[in-house]
């Protein structure tokens, strides 16, 4: 995925999917591996495997490759109805200073998610 980005000047990024099970929230396994992009939606193949690049919004997109940017997609995939349960399994899983990140990306990201995120900030 790296030189795809180096190539094309894309931002990519793990898909909200893979986000959560890197980071412990799921032990689901995406059965196609699929990633967000910054370009246009396509198909690629790549030595045999069948990738899906999906485009994505702007803060969908923010900090890849970095634990905070995996926490912002994951809680994405988990949608505003799970975002609470997810953001309490983050919060004893990730490092402060991850934690920290998040809550400096606030201002980023949509009313629903940043609302959600302040809460780490109470406690």
């Amino acid at each position: 995925m790296q030189a795809i980005s180096s190539t094309t000047g894309e931002v990519i990024a793990s898909h909200g999917a893979a986000a959560a099970n890197a980071l412990g929230l799921t032990t689901q396994t995406p059965m196609k591996a699929i990633y967000l992009t910054s370009g246009k939606s396509r198909g690629l193949k790549i030595g045999g495997q069948q990738l899906e690049l999906r485009h994505a919004r702007d803060w969908e997109l923010l900090l890849p490759g970095q634990p905070a940017g995996d926490a912002v997609r994951a809680l994405a995939w988990a949608g505003p109805e799970r975002a609470a349960e997810t953001l309490k399994a983050l919060k004893r899983r990730l490092p402060a200073e991850t934690v920290q990140t998040l809550l400096n990306l606030r201002g980023r990201l949509p009313t629903w998610l940043a609302q959600e995120v302040s809460s780490l900030a109470r406690g």
